[in-house]
């Protein structure tokens, strides 16, 4: 009854405000962001990458190596699935609950050709020299990603506030007292076993999940869950920040100087 209950509540709610938050974006900038590696560095890094690959290839031998190559034979992948605040998005939430369209999910598979075993062989170190020449001025083992590495600890840091611990009581309350289960945290039911997520990290969609996750964004939107949790990521971010202020330093500057070597990449070679 819980889960018809639920549904048909956000359903008989009408249209939803305009100023509420869907995506963690929606929540601002954190001040370790400047710091860190973005999607589009990731990108970018990985068109450089299969450039200086194709050339190295056709060095050892290997002409017309294609720039997304499918291996030999295709190997199991599995995709793991993260989240900062848990499920946002109420429309989202009503309609996939944990998941997402499976129409709308990404193709990651390779598009260009099979390799060959030849070409196989001489991958790795092609790969080496690539990693190599985009790292080239940078002290990858002690500033390279230094940000990221501070990550687990100031993520700690939040999860013994204890205004954030309060603050998941009552969402974690507020959940239960609809007739769901009583999660520690928002990320621990976005990742419920339950949910049966499969390799390509989408979950099942079924009823009880889907009104799981309606009354889990309800429940933060009730008690402004996801705005507090930023702003005390936000603090925690801050205060590491100005406690090893010159190792963030040193690693933006590596981040920087690994942005100059991809586009002198993609100039020359893309």
């Amino acid at each position: 009854m819980a889960v018809v209950a639920v549904l048909a509540a956000v359903c008989a709610s009408g249209t939803e405000r305009l100023d509420v938050i869907r995506t963690a974006s929606d929540l601002g900038p954190l001040p370790a962001d400047r710091y860190d590696y973005t999607p589009q560095d990731y990108q970018r890094s990985q068109r450089a990458t299969a450039l200086l690959v194709r050339q190295c290839m056709a060095e050892r031998g290997h002409p017309n190596f294609p720039l997304d190559p499918r291996y030999p034979s295709d190997p199991v992948v599995a995709t793991a699935v993260s989240t900062d605040y848990g499920v946002l998005d109420l429309a989202a939430a009503r309609r996939w609950g944990y998941g997402w369209d499976p129409a709308k999910s990404p193709d990651l598979r390779p598009k260009g050709r099979r390799m060959t075993y030849a070409e196989y062989a001489d991958l790795p170190a092609c790969n080496a020299a690539a990693s190599r020449r985009l790292m080239r001025g940078i002290d990858a083992k002690r500033d390279w990603l230094y940000a990221s590495t501070r990550s687990v600890e100031v993520d700690k840091a939040v999860r013994r506030d204890p205004r954030m611990r309060a603050a998941w009581d009552v969402w974690s309350r507020c959940v239960a007292e609809q007739g769901f289960t009583r999660y520690p945290d928002p990320v621990a039911a976005y990742g419920d076993d339950a949910w049966q997520r499969g390799g390509d990290g989408n979950t099942r969609h079924t009823r009880r999940e889907r009104a799981t996750a309606v009354a889990d964004v309800m429940c933060k939107r009730r008690h402004r869950t996801a705005e507090l949790w930023h702003a005390v990521r936000a603090r925690k971010q801050a205060v590491d920040i100005a406690q090893h202020r010159d190792r963030y330093a040193a690693g933006l500057r590596s981040l920087r100087t690994h942005r100059t070597n991809i586009a002198e990449v993609l100039r020359k070679l893309g």
